[in-house]
């Protein structure tokens, strides 16, 4: 009897300790960051951001690599002028922008 007593009390100890416990452990944390936007391509990317305009800036991922135009003769374009290059849009627009900085110069419309 003794024995059961003293395991009651112990229980009830723990049960209205653990409460206690439970209570002071809760801390909401800050929000979860919103999701990246996705886009489909540099045109979805530059409409978006608003840097797809004579004047804007073409990011830096799409001022090398597939993006440039290194073949211009073959779309008939004109040479493009020192420091300057073509840049293919994935609507096949082609943009003349700055090596260095990425300004845009103009946007050729592609021709469906």
């Amino acid at each position: 009897m003794k024995k059961q007593l003293g395991v009651i009390a112990f229980c009830g100890v723990m049960l209205v300790s653990s409460q206690f416990a439970l209570a002071q452990a809760y801390r909401p944390g800050p929000p979860p960051p919103p999701p990246a936007p996705r886009y489909r391509g540099m045109y979805d990317q530059g409409r978006h951001e608003g840097w797809y305009k004579r004047g804007g800036y073409v990011p830096a991922q799409y001022r090398r690599g597939s993006y440039v135009v290194s073949d211009w003769r073959r779309y008939r374009l004109k040479p493009p002028p020192r420091g300057y290059q073509y840049i293919r849009s994935d609507n096949g627009d082609f943009l003349l922008a700055a090596v260095t900085t990425g300004a845009i110069l103009s946007i050729i419309a592609a021709s469906h």
